[in-house]
């Protein structure tokens, strides 16, 4: 803050502390400063307070006419002095060309050819300049070819030795392995030697070991076997069921050609022998169904019996 804030502002921190020792409330402050110093004010409380004493400001404006174009300075051309003479001069008085004109073509010509060997020792030192770049580029360039060769094979050469060191690393690593495992195996080995005889005499008794051929036969053959047994059992069946009912319909068929009325009169005496004759066929043919049919039952009977 600027000078005057800073007294305005002990200026309101003493009417303050006036007013609070007027009222009472805190004891008397610091001394006043002594010449050439001054108190300066600084919060000491635990929460900081914001100054908010700010000086009254105000927004102010005016109007001003347009800009108006100032119109272009005058050109300064002094005042004349002195009287107007003049000299009337021949021609070849004051110059001769052919001989004023050799000391200003020497000059010419001595500057020409000094500017002309000045640009040749220019071109001449260019050129030494470029020959001594490209022959120091050249040897920057193998010396940096060569370096990159040193780093390349002290590369490889770390590689190679990283390489190597993990390699005996993964030897030592697989030797400590295999010489686990052969003290695992030798002591696996020892420690069945008794169990393996043992389990296996408890699974042999449990079953779990069988005969291939009798496990083939229980498990295929005697399956296959019934199953063939019982269908042929159905067919006989089958059979004996069909001749039931054929001897079923020849009994019924008989009992119906017997339970028919009496022969008609003499005068229709042609008709009841052709029917006699069709009635004394018919009890042949079904005497010769029952004869056909009688053996094949006995034979259909007595066939499980044998097979039985």
């Amino acid at each position: 803050p600027s000078v005057p804030e800073v007294k305005r502002q002990r200026r309101a921190q003493k009417q303050r502390q006036a007013r609070r020792l007027a009222q009472g409330q805190i004891p008397a402050g610091t001394p006043e400063p002594v010449e050439g110093r001054e108190h300066v004010y600084v919060q000491t409380e635990l929460y900081l307070e914001e100054i908010c004493d700010r000086i009254i400001e105000v927004d102010g404006e005016c109007q001003t006419d347009e800009f108006l174009d100032r119109p272009p300075t005058p050109l300064f051309i002094p005042a004349k002095t002195g009287k107007d003479v003049a000299t009337q001069i021949e021609e070849g008085e004051l110059f001769d060309f052919d001989i004023e004109v050799k000391p200003i073509l020497e000059v010419l010509v001595g500057k020409t050819v000094e500017q002309a060997l000045l640009e040749v020792m220019e071109e001449e030192e260019l050129a030494q300049l470029w020959s001594h770049q490209r022959a120091f580029a050249e040897l920057r360039n193998a010396e940096f070819a060569e370096l990159q060769r040193l780093e390349e094979q002290d590369r490889r050469i770390r590689e190679e030795k990283e390489r190597r060191r993990l390699e005996h690393l993964e030897k030592l690593r697989k030797q400590k392995e295999t010489a686990e495992k052969i003290a695992a195996r030798a002591f696996a080995q020892r420690y069945l030697a008794d169990l393996i005889p043992s389990v296996f005499n408890n699974l042999h008794e449990s079953g779990f070991f069988y005969d291939p051929i009798e496990r083939d036969i229980e498990t295929d053959f005697l399956p296959w076997l019934m199953s063939e047994v019982e269908e042929t059992l159905q067919k006989k069946v089958l059979g004996r069921v069909m001749l039931d009912s054929l001897i079923r319909m020849v009994v019924e068929k008989r009992l119906e050609e017997f339970s028919r009325p009496p022969p008609p009169p003499p005068d229709q005496a042609e008709a009841p022998a052709e029917e006699s004759r069709a009635t004394d066929a018919s009890p042949e043919v079904s005497a010769e169904a029952d004869a056909d049919d009688q053996p094949a039952e006995g034979e259909e009977t007595d066939q499980p019996v044998a097979e039985e």
